[in-house]
C-alpha cells in the first residue's frame, strides 16, 4: 500500500494551514487544573474503542494498552463503547476531562464520514478533539458467501445486474464498511440495500449464512475466514494490493478503475488537552508502533502502521472529511 505520508505532501496549502492553526489552538488551550506533563501519567488511563471487540480499532487499542501499561507504569484500560456508527463512544471522549487520561481510537467513520452521513451529530469531529497520531490504515475487503455463484468481481457485478437487487452488510451506518458499499453501489449501478448491524460480530454470521449477499469488511476481521475457506474474497478497496494478502486483487484492477476506500484509525484526545501531554502520547505511541513484534502483529492482521505527528493527522483528517462528504452526497446515503 502506498504510504499515507505521501498523501500529506499532496494536501493543498490551505488544508495544511488549517491544520497548523488547529495545532496552535490546541497548544494554547487553557491548562488550568491540569497536571504538568512531567508527572503525566500518574493514574490509570483509558482508551475508548467505539466498536465491539475483535475489529481493527480494538486490536490497535489492546496492543497500545499492553505496551504502554508496561512503559508508563500505569494501567491503560480498553473500554469498548459500540453503537450508532461509533458516535456515542466518540462523544463520550469529546465530553471527557481534557487531561489526557481518556482518549479514543477514532476511525474514518467517527472522524470523517459521520458528519456528512448523520443529520445531527453529538460532537464536532474537528473542534471537539485534539489529534494525537494516525495509528494505522487498512483496506476493506469485499467478501461473499461461498455459495454465491461468482468467482471474481466481474462475475459478481454481472450477477448483481442480472438479479436486480443485492444486500450488503456493515458494522454500522457511517463506517468505512458502509460507505465502501455505497461507493460500490454508485460505481456499478447495482440496486443494493444496506443492512446495518451493531458490529461485525453480528454481521459476519449473516454473511457466512447467506442471509446477506456481501460485506466490505475490514481486512483484520475477515482475512482469517478467507484463508480458512469460509468466505470468498473478491477484492480489496485500496489502490494497491495489500502486503498482508498480495494474492487478493484490488477492486480497481478487477473491473472498477478508480475505486479507492481505505480505512484508517487514529488516536484523539478531548479538545483542550495540553499540547505537552498530546505530544507525550504521540511520541510514546510512535515508539510502540515501531517495535518489531508490534509491526509483525499489525502486518499479520492486514494493518499498516503509520505514526504521524498531531499536525499531520489534523491535515489528513480535514482532507478525508472533504473526500467522504462527496461520496456520501453522490450516493444519497443517510444514516437517519
Amino acid at each position: 500500500m502506498q504510504s499515507v505520508f505521501a498523501s500529506f505532501r499532496r494536501l493543498p496549502g490551505a488544508v495544511l494551514t488549517c491544520a497548523a492553526v488547529f495545532g496552535a489552538a490546541v497548544s494554547i488551550a487553557p491548562v488550568a487544573a491540569q497536571a504538568p506533563a512531567s508527572s503525566f501519567p500518574d493514574k490509570p488511563l483509558r482508551i475508548v474503542v467505539t466498536f465491539t471487540t475483535g475489529g481493527a480499532p480494538d486490536i490497535l487499542a489492546r496492543i497500545l494498552s499492553e505496551k504502554m501499561s508496561a512503559s508508563w507504569g500505569q494501567p491503560v484500560v480498553v473500554d469498548n463503547k459500540p453503537g450508532a456508527g461509533g458516535n456515542p463512544g466518540a462523544d463520550f471522549v469529546a465530553k471527557s476531562p481534557a487531561d489526557g487520561y481518556t482518549v479514543v481510537v477514532g476511525t474514518v467513520g467517527t472522524h470523517s464520514i459521520n458528519p456528512a452521513l448523520y443529520s445531527k451529530m453529538p460532537y464536532d469531529a474537528v473542534k471537539d478533539f485534539a489529534p494525537i497520531t494516525l495509528l494505522a490504515t487498512t483496506p476493506n475487503m469485499l467478501v461473499i458467501n461461498n455459495d454465491v455463484p461468482a468467482k471474481n468481481l466481474k462475475d459478481f457485478i454481472a450477477l448483481g445486474k442480472k438479479e436486480g437487487k443485492m444486500t450488503f452488510a456493515s458494522s454500522g451506518s457511517g463506517t468505512s464498511i458502509h460507505v465502501s458499499g455505497e461507493l460500490f453501489k454508485t460505481m456499478t449501478g447495482i440496486d443494493m440495500v444496506h443492512v446495518p448491524y451493531k458490529g461485525r460480530a453480528t454481521a459476519i454470521p449473516d454473511v457466512l449464512g447467506g442471509r446477506v449477499t456481501m460485506m466490505f469488511d475490514n481486512m483484520p476481521s475477515s482475512l482469517a475466514l478467507v484463508r480458512e475457506g469460509k468466505l470468498r474474497a473478491l477484492g480489496v478497496t485500496s489502490a494497491q494490493r495489500s502486503p498482508a494478502a498480495p494474492e487478493i486483487p484490488t477492486i480497481a484492477e478487477s473491473g472498477l478503475p478508480g475505486f479507492d476506500a481505505v480505512s484508517w484509525f487514529a488516536l484523539f484526545a478531548p479538545a483542550g488537552t495540553p499540547k505537552p501531554i498530546v505530544d507525550k502520547w504521540a511520541t510514546e505511541v510512535r515508539r510502540v508502533l515501531k517495535l518489531p513484534d508490534v509491526a509483525k502483529r499489525l502486518a499479520d492482521n492486514g494493518l499498516e502502521p503509520v505514526g504521524s505527528t498531531p499536525e499531520e493527522l489534523a491535515a489528513y483528517q480535514r482532507a478525508e472529511i472533504a473526500k467522504w462528504a462527496k461520496v456520501v452526497k453522490d450516493s444519497g446515503a443517510k444514516a437517519d
